[in-house]
């Protein structure tokens, strides 16, 4: 035997060792492009594999201290004006996130933490915080059209980032998607990384801010990668829909109106002393009977 058919023989053997019985399982193509099987190897290196993303099964919302489904007492519409009103209320702020537990809904993370590779160097990627750059209502749809703009770092690098184009759909009143059209970053000296999020919402709190649902995030180019989980947002400023947003809105509205009470305790004044003379001498009230007075009316 020639030692070109000895050295394709142990080649042989040697792949066969390596990758065990899925070595025959596989097409000519696959191991020509890995021949150790190293996408199914379980080695240390390897990106860890996320937890699916889950659908909400309710939406929770919290208003006056009190949370409830939405489904009980909430219509889309009163979710999709507290959401415009929370968002607008925070344009040009930026909001925290933080991993959280998709039950109790408490942060233990201060940011989200994702597997990635970036060339062949395996990585995490992780975000803390996102800046809401604008905020646009869409015409008939119960919809809102954002600019977002996340903080994403990886191993101690800060990567370059576009803008993010993010639509915030109310379907109904169970389900309140977010998605976004992909936002590029410079993660890597050749070519550019595209990142795509998901983002189901499942809570909703007006007291103190807080936006949670289930996310899914995924990378494509140069670094790549992804993963699932719960998170929360955590926006500076509460939103009610009743609420102006103006501080001195709020004074001229309170100096009017006191305004208008005074003139008309003056002018109920006036009337009840005008019919107090007259009763004193003799006269009557014209359409008014003894004992009834007009002015105050006590509720």
């Amino acid at each position: 035997m020639s030692s070109k058919k000895k050295a394709i023989v142990l080649f042989s053997i040697s792949l066969f060792a390596i990758s065990g019985c899925n070595f025959w399982n596989r097409s000519m193509q696959e191991v020509m492009n890995d021949p150790f099987d190293n996408a199914n190897s379980t080695s240390v290196g390897r990106n860890v594999e996320m937890a699916p993303l889950q659908m909400p099964r309710s939406i929770i919302v919290c208003r006056s201290k009190q949370c409830a489904p939405t489904r009980l007492s909430m219509s889309k519409e009163y979710i999709y004006n507290s959401l415009v009103q929370m968002l607008e209320s925070n344009n040009g702020q930026r909001m925290l996130i933080c991993a959280a537990d998709s039950g109790a809904r408490n942060c233990y993370q201060n940011y989200i933490s994702l597997p990635i590779t970036v060339g062949i160097t395996p990585a995490y990627m992780y975000i803390d915080s996102v800046k809401i750059e604008d905020v646009q209502i869409a015409k008939g749809s119960q919809s809102v059209h954002l600019m977002l703009n996340y903080n994403v770092t990886f191993n101690g690098q800060t990567p370059e980032c576009t803008p993010n184009k993010t639509h915030l759909y109310v379907r109904n009143s169970e389900n309140i998607i977010m998605e976004d059209q992909g936002y590029k970053c410079k993660m890597t000296t050749i070519g550019t990384t595209t990142i795509k999020t998901l983002f189901l919402v499942d809570y909703i709190d007006l007291d103190y801010g807080f936006i949670g649902g289930f996310y899914s995030i995924g990378l494509s180019g140069p670094a790549y990668g992804g993963g699932t989980g719960y998170m929360l947002f955590r926006l500076s400023k509460i939103g009610y829909p009743t609420k102006p947003n103006v501080k001195d809105d709020d004074d001229n509205l309170v100096v009017k109106s006191s305004a208008k009470k005074s003139a008309a305790s003056e002018l109920a004044k006036s009337y009840l002393s005008e019919g107090q003379t007259k009763q004193s001498t003799g006269t009557n009230v014209t359409g008014v009977e003894e004992g009834v007075q007009v002015f105050p009316v006590k509720r």
